[in-house]
């Protein structure tokens, strides 16, 4: 397929260079040569096993190895490598920890894997203003933990140690969005490679203000765009301050109804609740096994509060009285809320533990508040009645659950039946005025999704603004649209 591909791309694309010399989709001697020139010969990579560990994320899609792998320094090599890319059309896949879950890296036109990683400066702290600038090697916990002394953090938790670029390349959020705000809410400025080479600040260079209504949002723009308006070079982000005190909790529901319910009247209340997330049954269990948990074997949701001393106790009043939670447990210690949010973060792998040697699917509606307790239980049913192996989980603080499945992916079969299920869920989601995807993106496995949910005239502008940007089409392609 991906050789066919390729050879689509080259009728499209008659001027692309890099295979003239052999065949269709393998770099040429004199390219891979001009790649070592830019960065160093110990930068640049053809080896299949290096290519292989490129080729794929942590999703069911399959393996799809770029042609070559390059480690830029700088952003100054990035931009050159780029604009050598753009003369030859050489398709670039920008790659960041690889942890993504639709296919993001598939290399499905071959190309060149950019791999940002050597780029890991935290390149200025704006206390004062509650800002900082990252490059694109530079993950959430490096960060957090460059920021401990200074009273500041970033919330912004996927679960993943991913690259802060990479998650604001996909749109990211995570278990503190319901407080905090997902990526699109945190990222100020973005320093962008575009696919000839030239460089963009989104905001204007340096500039770090938290409001402003000059022109065009090309921040938001490229938030969210997965790889293929550009390469992201360096992005500054809001930082907030650390919560004078902290509390986590976990309380088990008698049913998924229930657990859901609370989660609307936690909400409805004004309980300014930090997380709420959801684990059902099947995953309490797979949790307990995988992370030595002694949790209620019963559809849970994980919390946590922020905030003085007081207002602790006043929200945690407020929360345990709801719809017949019951095996309350308190974490106030940092080792033991360490301990459970490392449990929830591991749920994939928890999950992915149960059937050994499956790989796992995972399903990533966000529907509006209201709506949440019908799309959930209903979910369940189906899943029940499905046959398949699987489980939810989800930050149902902002209307966002998973459904993890498991699949052997030489099952077609089993496969398809997973795909379907995916789609009917993503449709009912849609049919509630939610969203397919709420974090994850939509790569490769949800582009018929998209065009379901913003229409025709939606896709076609989508159309219009990436022909602009990256009018070869070489941008991470076969991505989003």
């Amino acid at each position: 397929m991906a050789r066919l591909l390729r050879s689509a791309t080259w009728e499209l694309f008659p001027w692309r260079g890099y295979c003239s010399q052999k065949a269709k989709g393998e770099l040429c001697r004199d390219f891979v040569e001009a790649l070592k020139a830019v960065v160093g010969g110990s930068h640049v990579s053809t080896a299949a096993v290096v290519r292989e560990q490129h080729g794929r994320d942590e999703s069911v899609h399959r393996c799809e190895p770029p042609d070559a792998v390059v480690w830029p320094q700088n952003v100054e090599q990035v931009s050159r490598l780029a604009a050598l890319c753009y003369r030859q059309g050489v398709p670039i896949i920008p790659f960041g920890t690889g942890t993504g879950l639709e296919g993001g890296v598939c290399a499905v036109q071959g190309g060149v894997c950019v791999n940002l990683t050597h780029m890991d400066r935290i390149l200025e702290l704006n206390q004062e203003d509650f800002s900082v600038v990252v490059e694109p090697g530079v993950t959430r916990k490096a960060l957090n933990a460059h920021l401990r002394d200074s009273g500041l953090w970033f919330p912004v938790d996927p679960g993943a140690d991913a690259s802060l670029c990479g998650m604001a390349a996909t749109g990211a959020s995570g278990t503190n969005a319901v407080r905090y705000g997902t990526m699109r809410d945190n990222v100020l400025n973005l320093e962008v490679v575009l696919p000839d080479g030239r460089l963009l600040h989104t905001a204007g260079r340096g500039r770090h203000f938290r409001k402003s209504a000059a022109g065009y949002n090309l921040t938001g723009l490229f938030v969210g765009s997965e790889g293929t308006l550009g390469l992201i070079t360096a992005t500054t982000l809001r930082l907030h301050p650390a919560p004078e005190a902290t509390v986590a909790a976990t309380c088990a529901f008698p049913s998924v109804q229930a657990a859901v319910d609370s989660t609307v009247h936690i909400l409805q209340a004004a309980v300014p609740v930090a997380r709420i997330e959801f684990l059902d049954e099947v995953m309490m269990d797979a949790c307990n096994r995988y992370s030595k948990l002694n949790c209620l074997v019963a559809p849970t949701l994980f919390l946590e509060f922020h905030g003085s001393q007081q207002a602790l106790e006043e929200q945690l009043q407020r929360t345990v009285q709801q719809n017949g939670a019951s095996d309350f447990s308190w974490a106030k210690e940092a080792e033991e809320r360490s301990r459970l949010w490392t449990a929830r973060h591991n749920a994939w792998y928890a999950a992915l533990a149960t059937r050994p040697g499956c790989k796992g699917y995972s399903t990533d509606v966000c529907v509006p508040i209201s709506r949440l307790p019908e799309i959930v239980v209903q979910t369940k049913e189906d899943l029940n009645a499905s046959g398949l192996t699987g489980s939810i989980v989800g930050h149902v603080g902002d209307g966002n659950f998973h459904c993890i499945l498991l699949v052997n992916p030489d099952d077609a079969e089993e496969l398809g039946r997973v795909k379907a299920f995916a789609e009917q869920l993503g449709r009912r989601a849609l049919a509630l005025h939610g969203t397919c995807t709420g974090e994850h993106g939509i790569g490769m496995g949800k582009r018929q999704l998209l065009q379901e949910e913003v229409g025709a005239v939606g896709v076609e502008t989508m159309r219009q603004l990436k022909a602009v940007l990256d009018p070869q089409g070489l941008m991470n392609p076969g991505k989003v649209l």
